[in-house]
């Protein structure tokens, strides 16, 4: 590449490109490596093109040397994984980059790498990431509150090289469509039955995080031959005690998050912060990334009002009785892992005590100097519990 010139390669790689799940997208994507190194791909109903320069308003930043930008580009080095070992930062539309990261294909067949794709679950149009060889057994992992499946990212690459790894996006979340149903725990776990209807063509293991937890715990419940197992990550499992609100939150809406709302960046950041034993373990270009999504997708009228509606149903979630969650949990026939951390200040580790009691034949870890999201805190433990649980099922 001549005088460390991005351009050719660009037009190269991006030459009759066209691509469906862009094809309502008018976008600019930055790409950089600091002062004048700056390129720009547009991207206008599914096309895209490159330009040397950078505009004014990205509505992506990527940001890494040369070397490393040519890696990713060339298709020699998975933009993921070089997101995860920290030589590239993303700021913006994370799903965006997701996706052009997944047009930039190797030379050779690679199933590591991240595809991006959309197929329609439940009357919804559901984003996907997916990796992994087309015929390995199936793993999907399903998000947080909040969230998008890129807060599943640190899991994707430690699985995908024996396991074919789906991460969806909840409805209301990131790319996948939203609705006006209530987005209580039934609904969700049938959307997510409907999913994997349409992508898996044999019972998968289902890996949640938070809120995706309990929609994979619903999901088996309600059809425990679809699912083959599953490891739950802190999951959002019904409020025991603490319920005198809830008289109240029935009375309120969803529709009160249709007022418009303006996110304070520093907020949003501290509510992140919170949710790790030690924030300050986490890349910063990590935290930055998680709140651009965050305040993207909570900018939408409709994922507001999902999110939103996500939220209350959590609180409001019946704890017992002929449709409660704990007097359900027992009848859960799939093998589970639950993880849990122990100073997770949302999904408290004393949860552990009740589900091993419900389920005797389960399994609960609880990691120390951990909080929420141990996916991102501790990636490592957390892949090798779960990649052990998998062996347990092969």
């Amino acid at each position: 590449m001549p005088d460390n010139d991005l351009l050719p390669l660009l037009r190269e790689r991006l030459l009759g490109m066209y691509s469906p799940l862009l094809a309502d997208t008018t976008a600019s994507l930055l790409f950089t490596a600091g002062g004048m190194a700056n390129w720009t791909v547009d991207i206008d109903d599914g096309r895209a093109s490159a330009r040397r320069g950078g505009p004014a308003r990205p509505t992506t930043t990527v940001r890494a040397t040369v070397p490393v930008l040519t890696e990713v580009v060339a298709g020699a080095r998975s933009g993921v994984q070089a997101f995860l070992d920290g030589a590239l930062t993303v700021r913006g539309n994370l799903a965006l980059a997701l996706q052009l990261d997944g047009l930039f294909p190797g030379e050779a067949a690679d199933d590591s790498r991240t595809q991006t794709r959309t197929v329609r679950a439940g009357g919804l149009e559901t984003f996907y990431l997916e990796s992994g060889p087309v015929d390995g057994p199936p793993v999907v992992l399903v998000h947080g509150l909040g969230a998008t499946n890129a807060s599943m990212l640190p899991l994707i690459p430690a699985l995908s090289k024996d396991y074919r790894v789906l991460a969806p996006d909840l409805p209301g979340h990131g790319g996948t469509e939203a609705t006006n149903s209530p987005h209580a725990a039934r609904f969700l776990g049938d959307w997510l039955l409907a999913f994997l209807r349409e992508t898996c063509d044999r019972p998968a293991v289902l890996v949640g995080n938070s809120l995706g937890g309990r929609t994979c715990l619903e999901a088996a419940l309600n059809s425990p031959y679809e699912v083959r197992g599953l490891v739950l990550l802190c999951p959002a499992v019904a409020f025991r005690r603490l319920r005198q609100l809830v008289p109240f939150v029935r009375l309120v809406p969803d529709e009160i998050a249709a007022l418009p709302v303006r996110v304070p960046r520093r907020m949003a950041m501290r509510g992140l912060r919170g949710l790790f034993a030690d924030p300050d373990r986490m890349p910063q270009a990590w935290l930055e990334a998680a709140i651009d999504e965050f305040v993207r997708v909570v900018t939408i009228r409709p994922n507001r009002l999902a999110i939103f509606s996500a939220l209350r149903n959590i609180y409001l979630d019946e704890p017992f009785g002929e449709s409660g969650f704990w007097d359900r949990l027992p009848s859960l026939t799939p093998p589970a892992l639950f993880i849990w951390g122990a100073d997770d200040a949302l999904v408290p580790a004393g949860f552990a005590r009740f589900v091993d009691e419900a389920l005797p034949a389960g399994k609960s870890v609880v990691l120390p100097d951990c909080g929420h999201v141990p996916q991102f805190e501790h990636p490592e433990r957390t892949a090798e519990l779960t990649r052990d649980f998998l062996a347990t099922l092969d």
